[in-house]
């Protein structure tokens, strides 16, 4: 097990966070996760980490996977000019992740609370929601409940938007 996967099994003990764990071979988009975990209940997200043009502000966009983000309307929204994918390195600083395993527990490794997070309300309708655990050969399963709990904790800035 990977220390990045590790350390979300240490935030859950300490927040008191159920989960079921599914391991998989490695995933790199939605569509091959779901010959995995399809049969998960709850929400399944793609997780896109965005940047700002001068590279000052950082973003951690999750929607429900069915869905695709309109990244100019999405800039519209939040008052927010010319966003792009995040390079790998930026991944690594802000979120301690790789491509193909971004996940909304890499806020666990923003120390300074630099990353805002939007998530699309769609992904809170469904009782349970699913994400990696910060490595793509994995994917866990949690509560909405207990999914509050973390963001909670997280104390990083979170909006909710209908996407």
């Amino acid at each position: 097990m990977k220390d990045r996967e590790k350390i979300v099994y240490k935030v859950f003990e300490e927040l008191g966070i159920k989960y079921e764990k599914r391991i998989h071979p490695p995933v790199y988009t939605c569509e091959e996760s779901r010959k995995y975990t399809s049969d998960l209940r709850g929400s399944h997200c793609k997780n896109l980490f965005l940047r700002n043009k001068k590279g000052n502000n950082h973003y951690l966009v999750v929607v429900e996977e069915s869905k695709t983000l309109n990244i100019k309307d999405f800039e519209k929204r939040i008052n927010e000019k010319n966003l792009s994918f995040a390079s790998e390195k930026r991944m690594m600083k802000y979120l301690g992740l790789t491509p193909g395993s971004v996940s909304i527990f890499g806020l666990i490794n923003d120390k300074e609370k630099k990353v805002i997070v939007y998530l699309d309300e769609d992904i809170f309708t469904k009782g349970y929601i699913n994400f990696h655990p910060n490595i793509n050969t994995a994917t866990l399963n949690i509560s909405i409940e207990d999914f509050k709990k973390y963001l909670k904790w997280c104390r990083n800035e979170i909006n909710m938007l209908n996407i």
